[in-house]
């Protein structure tokens, strides 16, 4: 069965950190990136971070670069989100996906449409 299953959200004051971890089973984990994305209240879901299948290349929205840190382990299926100096503007759903096409990367011009499978999502809350 193809799954992605994020943990590791919660409530953390501004400032402090979080780690995201998202496993994956039932999918071509190693040969296809992988993509972290958010939700907030009211807002679009919009693309946060994306790692390549190996691992070697990375891409960030702008809001988040300096602070958040994506990474993967393929030989435990999972990919991680490291989120640094949270600001209240952090607060969301964080969800992660998989990108079907496998050994494909597209750097910097992700979107929603480039992923088919996706987690359930997990709660980041940051309080001021």
């Amino acid at each position: 069965q193809e799954q992605l299953v994020e943990s590791g959200g919660g409530t953390v004051q501004a400032g402090e950190s979080l780690r995201l971890s998202c496993a994956a089973s039932g999918l071509t984990f190693s040969r296809c990136a992988m993509g972290w994305f958010r939700q907030a209240p009211g807002k679009e879901r919009e693309f946060v971070a994306a790692i390549s299948w190996m691992g070697g290349s990375t891409s960030y929205t702008d809001s988040v670069k300096g602070r958040f840190t994506i990474s993967r382990d393929n030989a435990k299926n999972t990919v991680y989100l490291q989120m640094n100096s949270l600001k209240p503007e952090d607060t969301a759903v964080y969800y992660c996906a998989l990108d079907p096409r496998q050994f494909s990367w597209r750097g910097n011009n992700y979107s929603s449409r480039d992923f088919k499978y996706w987690g359930q999502g997990t709660q980041v809350t940051v309080s001021s």
